[in-house]
């Protein structure tokens, strides 16, 4: 798979930090966008995610879980699930628009613009090696820690 480098990237995060892209150069990134806090699938791909971290830390590897909620939601969210990772907030769907998640979906018999479950790993130079599109939960988080251990 021909690896491509990503451009850099800002957005507000928990913890009253940021998040730059180029910031993580150093270590593998993992990039999961979810559509929206506190839902069944979210909350569920999250807690996977919260009971690997340890895993993903032994391989120097961090994680960020993206959505176009709020801040707020995002710090409610966190202190609920206890998740040991920054959530970003995507309000403006500029990482969105970057990684091209956002898609009409059919809800309750309409359409409406949101974002398909997406993973990103990118390498410690800043280069997309693997993705994840329309993500199934059960099993996803395993799959990831699998490919993150192929880089070390």
């Amino acid at each position: 798979m021909a690896q491509q480098p990503f451009r850099d990237f800002e957005l507000p995060a928990t913890s009253n930090s940021s998040f730059s892209l180029a910031a993580q150069r150093g270590h593998p990134v993992v990039l999961y966008f979810y559509p929206k806090d506190n839902t069944p699938g979210c909350t569920t791909e999250g807690q996977d995610f919260r009971d690997l971290y340890p895993q993903f830390r032994r391989l120097k590897c961090s994680i960020f879980g993206v959505s176009r909620d709020s801040l707020k939601s995002h710090e409610g969210f966190k202190a609920k699930m206890s998740f040991p990772f920054e959530l970003l907030s995507d309000a403006e769907e500029s990482a969105c628009k970057l990684f091209n998640v956002i898609k009409m979906k059919n809800m309750y018999g309409r359409q409406v613009r949101g974002i398909v479950r997406s993973t990103f790993l990118i390498d410690g130079a800043g280069k997309l090696v693997k993705e994840w599109r329309g993500v199934k939960v059960p099993g996803h988080v395993d799959a990831v820690l699998e490919a993150v251990k192929t880089l070390a």
